[in-house]
This record gives C-alpha cells, sequence and structure tokens, in this order.
C-alpha cells in the first residue's frame, strides 16, 4: 500500500481542521482531503471543492502578487478573515465554518496528496467528484446536503460532475468555469490555444503527487505533494502530456466531448458567475451554461476585475451566502424572488449593478453595422461598390470604427461578425477585436481576468473550420461544428461567422467604437515593462495566446488575407445595443 501522511485533526481559530483525510474511490485510488468544520456534534451543510493546485499550498506562497494585490485593493478581504487559510480559488474557511458550514477540499487524482494519475476533466475525475460528494453528504457531521463553490478548474468540473446527479448534490456555483472544454480551454474558433500546456507546470506539476520539491503546507509542515517521492520518469508518466494531445486531436472529437457536460441534463440550482474580461477562458461557459441547463431554479451573476477577486470580496461572499444559506441550509431569505440575472455594466472606468429577467436581454436592438472596407468606417447603410482590404497574417491587421457617439450607447451581450475572407495560403486565423476608443483617440483598456490591460471584447475562427452547425447557430452566436477541415483554396473567397464572446460597456459621448481584425493575437501599445504570467508578457490578450509550436509557425498562416465587400458579400458587425428603460 502506498504510504501517505496520516489524518491529523486538530482545533484551530476556533474550527476543527481535519488534514490529510484519505477518501477511497470505487477503483480503490484514495484521494486526500482537508476539512473544516465548526467544532461541534451537529450536522452542517458542506461546501466542497477539488483541483490539481494543492489543497496545502498556501495562497500567499504559491500565488504572492495576487494575493498582495487582492488585500492591498480590496481591505474587506482581510478585516474578515487572517487569511491563514487561504488557497487559490477555494473558498476562505474562516469566512463559512463560523457560518455553520464545512469547508472540504480536496486534491484531485494524481495532484497534491491524491494517488493516481493527472488527467484534466477526465470522466474519471468526473466520477472522482461524484463519489466525493457522496462521502461528504453522508459523514457524522454533514446535513446531508453538498453544494459546490470554486473559481476557474473548481468551477468548472461542477458542471460535468452536476450532469450526472449525486444524490447529495444540493446546489452549485461555478465562479467563472468553462463549459465547453474544446471551445473554451483549448481551442477558440478552432486555433489551439498554448493556455493549457503553459498553464500546467506553473500550477499542476509543481504540485504533483510525489514531487519531492514541492512546498510545505504552513500549518502542518508536509510536503503539499504528498509523502511519496517518485522519479522524474514516474512523474511524466502519471502526468498528461496536455500539447502532444492538443496537437494530435485538432478537431473536437469524443476526447473533448467526454470532458464537456451536456448542460442539458442538470437540474440542480444554480448560481452560475461569470466575467467579462473572461475572454479566452471562463466567460463564455457560464454564459452558455446559464442559456441551456435544463434547471428552472438558476440565477446568473457578471462581474469584472482580475479572476479572482469577487470571489473574495464582500460583494461576492454575500452573494455566494445566500444562494447557500436558502438551498443547503432551507432559510427563507428571499433568494428565490430575487432576479435571476444581476450585471455589474461596465463603464469605461467603474462598474454599476443592475437585474435583469432574461439572458441575453429580451430589449436588445440588434443592430447591424456594414464593414465600409474603402473607408475604414462601420456604417449603417449597406456600402455601394466593391471593395477589398488586405493585411498581412503577422501585422495589426485592419481597424473599422463608428464615428463620435453623439449620446450615449450602451452594449451588453454576445455578438458575432459575418466576413468575407480569401488567404493567399491554404488556410488563415481570424482574431477579432472590439475596442473603444476615448474622445482623444486613445484606446480604453480594461483589467480582465489575467490581464490588466485587455482590449472590450474577442473573437476567433480559423477558416478552415469556419463550417457552421445549423441546428445550434444563433445570429449572435454563430456555432462551428469543429469536426474537420473545409477546403481553402488560395485566391478564393470564403464566408466566415466569427462569435464575439459576451462583453459590456456603456460608452459616453464622444466615445468610438471599433472592431479590428487580423491574423495573430491582439496586443497593445502600452510601454513596458509588463508583467509575465506563465512566462509570457502580458501585452492584452492575458495568458490566452494561441502559438502552439507546430501549429501556427506553418506556412499556412504566415500569408496575406484579404476581406472582400461587394454584392451578396457585404460584411457585417452584429452588436447588442441596450435601449435605456
Amino acid at each position: 500500500m502506498t504510504e501517505h501522511y496520516p489524518p491529523k485533526s486538530e482545533l484551530r481559530d476556533g474550527m476543527r481542521v481535519d488534514w490529510d483525510v484519505r477518501i477511497t474511490m470505487s477503483d480503490g485510488v484514495t484521494l486526500a482531503a482537508d476539512i473544516f468544520r465548526p467544532d461541534d456534534d451537529a450536522p452542517h451543510p458542506v461546501l466542497l471543492a477539488a483541483s490539481p493546485y494543492g489543497k496545502g499550498l498556501s495562497f500567499q506562497e504559491g500565488f504572492p502578487s495576487q494575493f498582495r494585490s487582492l488585500l492591498t485593493e480590496h481591505p474587506e478581504v482581510a478585516a474578515h478573515s487572517t487569511n491563514a487559510y487561504q488557497v487559490w480559488e477555494y473558498p476562505d474557511p474562516e469566512r463559512w465554518v463560523p457560518r455553520g458550514y464545512v469547508c472540504v477540499r480536496i486534491d484531485t487524482r494524481g495532484a497534491g496528496g491524491s494517488e493516481g494519475a493527472i488527467d484534466f476533466f477526465s470522466p474519471r475525475e468526473t466520477q472522482d467528484l461524484y463519489e466525493s460528494i457522496e462521502w461528504a453528504g453522508t459523514r457524522p457531521w454533514s446535513n446531508g446536503k453538498v453544494g459546490l463553490l470554486g473559481i476557474s478548474y473548481l468551477a468548472s468540473n461542477q458542471w460535468q460532475v452536476a450532469e450526472l446527479a449525486p444524490p447529495h448534490l444540493a446546489a452549485i456555483c461555478p465562479w467563472e468555469g468553462a463549459s465547453d472544454y474544446y471551445r473554451e480551454y483549448t481551442h477558440h474558433g478552432g486555433i489551439p490555444t498554448e493556455f493549457l500546456p503553459s498553464w500546467m507546470p506553473y500550477q499542476v506539476t509543481r504540485v504533483q503527487h510525489g514531487r519531492g520539491e514541492a512546498p510545505l503546507n504552513p500549518h502542518t509542515g508536509r510536503r503539499v505533494s504528498g509523502k511519496p517521492v517518485r522519479t522524474p520518469e514516474e512523474l511524466a508518466a502519471n502526468a498528461i502530456a496536455i500539447g502532444d494531445v492538443l496537437r494530435a486531436n485538432p478537431y473536437e472529437n469524443d476526447y473533448y466531448r467526454r470532458r464537456s457536460a451536456v448542460l442539458e441534463k442538470i437540474t440542480v440550482p444554480v448560481l452560475s458567475a461569470s466575467n467579462w474580461g473572461g475572454m479566452g477562458l471562463h466567460s463564455r461557459g457560464n454564459f452558455e451554461a446559464y442559456s441551456r441547463i435544463a434547471s428552472s431554479r438558476k440565477w446568473l451573476e457578471v462581474h469584472g476585475l482580475e479572476h479572482w477577486t469577487e470571489f473574495y470580496t464582500d460583494y461576492g461572499v454575500e452573494l455566494q451566502r445566500e444562494f447557500f444559506d436558502h438551498f443547503l441550509k432551507g432559510e427563507d431569505n428571499g433568494w428565490d424572488r430575487r432576479p435571476p440575472v444581476q450585471f455589474k455594466v461596465r463603464t469605461p472606468d467603474s462598474f454599476f449593478v443592475r437585474t435583469e429577467q432574461e439572458w441575453p436581454l429580451a430589449r436588445t436592438d440588434w443592430t447591424r453595422y456594414h464593414l465600409d472596407l474603402g473607408a475604414g468606417s462601420l456604417v449603417g447603410e449597406e456600402p455601394a461598390g466593391e471593395h477589398e482590404t488586405a493585411f498581412e497574417a503577422r501585422s495589426e491587421g485592419v481597424l473599422f470604427t463608428l464615428p463620435p457617439l453623439d449620446r450615449e450607447v450602451e452594449i451588453t451581450g454576445p455578438a458575432a461578425v459575418n466576413l468575407f475572407v480569401a488567404s493567399t495560403t491554404e488556410d488563415a486565423d481570424l482574431f477579432v477585436t472590439m475596442h473603444l476608443f476615448s474622445p482623444g483617440g486613445e484606446e480604453v483598456l480594461f483589467p480582465t481576468a489575467f490581464e490588466p490591460h485587455g482590449p472590450l471584447g474577442q473573437g476567433w475562427l480559423r477558416l478552415s473550420q469556419r463550417a457552421l452547425d445549423p441546428d445550434r447557430s444563433l445570429p449572435y452566436r454563430p456555432w462551428h461544428a469543429h469536426t474537420g477541415p473545409a477546403p481553402v483554396t488560395p485566391g478564393e473567397t470564403y464566408e466566415a461567422n466569427v462569435e464575439i464572446w459576451p462583453f459590456s460597456i456603456v460608452a459616453p459621448a464622444g466615445y468610438r467604437i471599433g472592431v479590428s481584425v487580423r491574423g495573430q493575437d491582439y496586443t497593445h501599445q502600452l510601454p513596458g515593462p509588463h508583467e509575465l504570467t506563465y512566462g509570457r508578457e502580458l501585452r492584452g490578450s492575458g495568458a490566452y495566446w494561441h502559438e502552439l509550436p507546430g501549429d501556427r509557425d506553418r506556412p499556412a498562416y504566415r500569408g496575406v488575407t484579404t476581406l472582400a465587400s461587394r454584392a451578396g458579400q457585404r460584411p457585417v458587425l452584429l452588436l447588442p445595443v441596450i435601449p435605456s428603460r
């Protein structure tokens, strides 16, 4: 039997803490868990989360710059907690245990103190989460109601396990959690991203089970990677080679589908929390899931700022508490009577909260703007004549703008642009960016999930993956099949419908809205030095670059791309303009 750290129970800061508890799965593998609970014999509701980030790796040590920023910009986080037990993307037990909750943190298979091999979002990992929920729901300290709460990875896996409907699962709150593994985690419009191959060594393999040089849990002095020490060869054999997997699977297939939930099967109560700045990973997943899940008890919340911030602020924690107090404690606190949608609507420099009844908003004025290729502008009337504009794939591309607004305009929702495209090579990648410009002509940039200076909105499409699924496509959200390549003959013009992920802005009078099309990732023009994430500079596209070795370094993606406008082939941008109430 594999040797592990023995479970240890102690009283800390008014909480009963059970360290390194073993949970046995149906295939015999054991997972490691830390449990924070009230120091009494009463049963309590359970908040559970699982991730590969190391349940014992403190927020302060694992992500020091993010932790400092969080406490500096949001001092209420420090006011309500010592933050001694904070771990990346898990709920803080000091803010939940005094309110009568049990917090369970689990290392996913192959990570931290848990046995097995790392395989992100695999069916086996989802089954582990199912069995962990049922285990927690039947402990003496549990009232039989388990909720799931966490950010990012700890949110995405909620969609998957909720599809399976564990009997003790009472409610979920996926806070910024992608729900489509292919379209959100690994490919954007069919273009593979570097995100997972870059993220894995920085956040996962450094705490892989058996890694001897892993950090220590500051409370127990134990390695966050568990007691055993594995050889480099053993570690490599127990972790998916994600870059190789992406290169071997360029199109959506069973590998990806088995790692995405069938959202229509989810019936549990849901609070889906998205981020306007989550372009490139999570935001689309929260919006799509909210729209498609079968649950009649569902709510959508949308905020801004960094990926982790609002999860820990008073705004976020109070929202989470009201939701779980209602569904896990049975409190009649008015949650079931609140509007189903709540936004922090974005302005150039702030936010304001507004509630709505649906998503997308029923009163949306879906407004079509033609791309005038000759003038470089967005116009309401269809341009006359024939025009073309060309750009090198590895350039800043072309920009189209509206005139300065004569009044304040709100744009909130999903968008799409319909282009007619030719390439000098046998393929082309389209990177579409929404922009906001001040009256002085400077681009207004926003703090996003992983990027301090991001654009207004983004969308992507590989021309050879332009084929649509007509049964799932909507005018404002084209759905691409991604089952194989469509031919691209050099010089031929093809229709390309590009999905632009949901965004929000109230643009004041005098500002201009713009859309650009280029053949590479968006980069802003601010002077350095720039912050780093996963070894890359943050230059406008966060951690979501599209330069996977062996893909876009091929000649097919280094040609000249031409946009065309002619009778019957007019490029159009569809924007969700929101009339004033």
